[in-house]
């Protein structure tokens, strides 16, 4: 089948809008495999995240736990300065001694209220991160639908510093200029990566040469949740992307 060169200019912008109607994939996990002997925990806060051979902050470190990792908690102890230690295996063959404010021990009661209140607190990419912590570990929290209203509100804000970024750098080093298309200089840019780790996909419109949340987190919402409060606003998150699409489809039509 021939295809013409004016439906190949219009190829992008379509599937920027399908991909944003039917992004119903669930903000999930990884299968993730805890380590055995303890409590299962997960590392929420990688600034006191040192595992240290001995529970004091003057031990000697052994290792920076990565925010995310499971851990089994074996034991606690206090210190004489009112501190936490816990004692964890991160593997059958790694242990050590880490602070406890550094952990949400997933099945301990009040941890998903514990894990919002820091994730309220955090910014830019560490609140995604620490929102798609909770998403991981509470599946059947009642909390999770603000969370993912969050994850969602976040990843778009990160969404638009991204577009802004990434214009100036290819404008800058001249790349486009190498003869791909252009959309997929931005699609390939180097500051995705770290969000598409965290699970967190983009759309681009090239129209307007800006990156979009694909909605991933919304579409859970209203498939999932769709009694809760956070619904209706995550309906016109969706409605205003989607709206944000039209208009620049309906600019480049009139100006031809």
């Amino acid at each position: 089948m021939k295809v013409s060169s004016h439906s190949l200019r219009h190829f992008p912008i379509f599937i920027f809008v399908i991909v944003l109607v039917l992004s119903e994939r669930p903000v999930s996990a990884k299968t993730r495999r805890p380590p055995p002997g303890g409590r299962i925990a997960v590392v929420v806060d990688e600034r006191l995240s040192a595992l240290r051979e001995s529970p004091e902050l003057s031990g000697k470190l052994l290792q920076r736990i990565r925010r995310g990792r499971l851990v089994a908690i074996r034991s606690e102890r206090y210190t004489r300065n009112g501190l936490v230690f816990a004692a964890v295996n991160l593997t059958s063959r790694t242990r050590g001694w880490v602070q406890r404010d550094a952990l949400i021990a997933i099945g301990e009661k009040g941890a998903d209220e514990k894990l919002l209140r820091l994730i309220k607190v955090s910014e830019d990419f560490d609140r995604l991160s620490r929102a798609k912590i909770f998403l991981d570990s509470f599946s059947r929290s009642a909390l999770r639908p603000a969370v993912l209203l969050i994850f969602g509100d976040s990843a778009e804000a990160a969404a638009d510093r991204l577009s802004r970024d990434a214009m100036r750098r290819l404008q800058r080093d001249h790349t486009m200029a190498a003869g791909a298309p252009e959309f997929s200089y931005f699609l390939n840019y180097t500051g995705l990566d770290r969000y598409n780790r965290q699970g967190i996909r983009f759309v681009f419109d090239p129209e307007t040469k800006t990156f979009h949340y694909d909605g991933a987190g919304w579409n859970e919402i209203l498939r999932r949740h769709p009694r809760s409060p956070e619904a209706t606003e995550a309906r016109q998150r969706l409605a205003a992307v989607k709206r944000a699409s039209a208009n620049a489809s309906n600019a480049k039509q009139q100006t031809q």
